[in-house]
């Protein structure tokens, strides 16, 4: 078989694994399950990369081993997301050793994602990048209120972290940060961005996603006129409707056959 058809049919293999509306099956052993992940982490920032989401040595991406859960993959420093590759993941544990891989990593990246990690044994994922919507909307210091059906699917799930204390690279502010989060999927972080946490990368990247579009809709609504906030029962009952783990997951299968079909190297 030639090298072309090759491709074209590891590729086809690849969605046909992915596919599709119904709930994954697990995997048969750790090595696919951590191919699985650090597949669908790579492909988050080459999203996040088209969407506009780097700035500069800002923002991060991490999934936790499925073998060694005190373990994370993450981004090396200075790569843009438009350009990492399953390959450039580097293996990071909660004492901020780099076990896999030879380059650097952001330091407050580490400092987040470690604390967010221990705290959460449920968090398979977590997102955080200086996004233009999510910055301009966390200089608000407030909630997204539940103005459209989609906003709803953050309702009563999020939360604000303040006040804004610089670059987060001290232990026990990342320890606050975790606190703030609880048991929520979503954290604006007052004049720096946002941030979400989850059971699969998939959910993560797709609500990380909602979420600076939510902000983005909210500011554009406010600059227009008084706001008309859906009922807290009705948000409630949306919320319950468009907020789950497994409809983020399903949201994210649309995303995930579209990059794949555009940049097929970034699983090398």
């Amino acid at each position: 078989m030639s090298a072309t058809l090759q491709n074209i049919s590891s590729l086809q293999e690849v969605r046909a694994r992915s596919h599709r509306l119904q709930p994954r099956q697990p995997a048969a052993t750790f090595e696919e399950e951590r191919l699985h992940r650090k597949q669908r982490l790579a492909a988050t920032f080459r999203l996040f990369g088209r969407y506009g989401f780097d700035q500069g040595l800002a923002g991060h991406v991490t999934a936790r081993d499925p073998e060694f859960p005190d373990r994370y993959w993450i981004n090396p420093l200075a790569v843009h997301f438009s350009q990492i590759r399953v390959s450039d993941l580097q293996l990071v544990d909660h004492e901020g050793n780099i076990l896999i891989g030879e380059r650097p990593i952001n330091t407050a990246g580490f400092t987040i994602h470690s604390a967010l990690h221990r705290a959460r044994p449920d968090v398979i994922a977590a997102a955080h990048t200086h996004s233009t919507y999510g910055k301009a909307f966390s200089a608000l210091g407030t909630e997204l209120l539940p103005i459209t059906q989609d906003s709803c699917a953050f309702y009563e799930d999020h939360a604000v972290f303040d006040p804004f204390s610089g670059v987060v690279l001290d232990d026990n502010e990342g320890d606050r940060l975790a606190t703030t989060l609880g048991s929520r999927k979503a954290l604006i972080l007052q004049n720096h961005g946002l941030l979400t946490a989850g059971p699969t990368v998939e959910a993560v990247a797709w609500w990380f996603l909602a979420m600076d579009n939510a902000a983005h809709t909210q500011l554009l609504a406010q600059a227009a006129g008084p706001l008309k906030p859906i009922a807290p029962e009705i948000a409630r009952l949306t919320a319950s409707q468009v907020g789950t783990a497994q409809g983020a997951y399903y949201s994210f299968q649309p995303l995930w056959d579209w990059i794949v079909t555009l940049e097929p190297e970034f699983l090398d």
